[in-house]
Formats: structure tokens, sequence, C-alpha cells
């Protein structure tokens, strides 16, 4: 959706169309309530610039989302933070928590990196997205999907060497043998095609 300002009016209207006839809000991903269920949660910074092109960015970034889940009881299960999205696994209990987490998260950071880069007032996030788990199968398919996230958009060659993923944690948890067998059972194929480079 971030071409949808350079698209034609009549263009535009049809995509609202769409969105509205599949039940969704005109402009804004939806958000349906359920208690206690797994989510991957989407956040990618404005039309995908590369603000968290630092290690210290990508490091702070985790340690906050860290700490405000820890705080609405949003457990993090798997998570793949790249230079321009990031992507969690996590147990949502409360999903109108969700919104509170990202702006003080989104808030903080966007403030900061203002700061650093001397550009107040620069927008650095877009909305968050969550799409709900639906079975053991989609959970596994997600953490492939999630861990593969930096080779897919070509920043290292194998998951391994990319440091902020939750793939060395199931790595020293599982060990390297589980995560292949995981990989053959659930492949990601084109899991996130149609959404990805939103």
């Amino acid at each position: 959706m971030y071409d949808y300002r350079k698209r034609s009016p009549d263009e535009q209207k049809r995509i609202v169309d769409e969105r509205i006839a599949r039940g969704f809000p005109a402009h804004q991903p939806p958000h349906t309530i359920r208690e206690g269920r797994l989510y991957l949660l989407t956040a990618a910074c404005y039309e995908h610039r590369p603000y968290l092109h630092t290690a210290e960015r990508r490091e702070a970034l985790l340690d906050l989302l860290r700490q405000h889940c820890g705080l609405h009881d949003v457990r993090i299960q798997a998570w793949a933070v790249l230079v321009t999205h990031y992507h969690l696994l996590a147990e949502v209990k409360d999903l109108t928590s969700l919104g509170q987490i990202f702006r003080r998260v989104h808030g903080r950071t966007s403030h900061d990196w203002n700061v650093e880069d001397e550009t107040q007032g620069r927008q650095v996030w877009y909305r968050y997205a969550d799409r709900a788990i639906r079975s053991g199968g989609h959970y596994y398919t997600t953490l492939n999907y999630l861990h593969y996230n930096p080779v897919k958009h070509g920043l290292v060659d194998s998951p391994y060497e990319w440091p902020w993923s939750s793939v060395h944690t199931y790595l020293a948890q599982y060990g390297r043998e589980w995560l292949r067998d995981l990989w053959r059972r659930y492949p990601i194929r084109d899991y996130g095609a149609s959404w990805d480079g939103e």
C-alpha cells in the first residue's frame, strides 16, 4: 500500500472498494479482538526506508519491544528485525494492548532516531499489522518465514548469519537438525508474498 499515493484516483477507488468488499476498513488493516491467541505482528518503517540500518538501532528496538511486551503480558516467541521492518510471533491475550505497545515503542524510537539524524518531525514508522495463527502448521511455517526473512531480503546468505533473529535461540535450544526438519516439513513457499512488500 506504500504506492497508494502514486496511483490514479480510479485505481485508489478500486483498492478502497476491494478492501470494503472484503469487510476491511477502507485504509487500515483489521485488528480482530481475540483472547489468548498467537499472532504474527509486523511493523514497517515508513515507505520501507532503512531506518533500522545500525546494529544499535536494531538492539534498541528489540530491548524496547521486550520491555513493553512484558509489561502487557504479550509473550514474544520468535522475532526478526531487519533494516526496514520487523516481525514478531507472539502470544497476545488482549489485542487492545498492542496499540499502546507500538505507540510507546515507535514513539520512543522515532524521537531518538530523529534527534540522532537531525530530522525532527520525520515519520519513521508505518502502521503495524497482526495476523492470527490458525494452526500448528501455520505456526511453524510462520516461524520458518521469520527466520528466513533476512535471506529473502538479501541481507545474508543464511538465516544463521543474521544476529537479530530468534533463529539463534531456537538453534541453542533445539539444535540445527530440528530446525532443518522444521524447514522440510513446513516450507514457506510463497508465504507472505501478497503482503510482505507492503
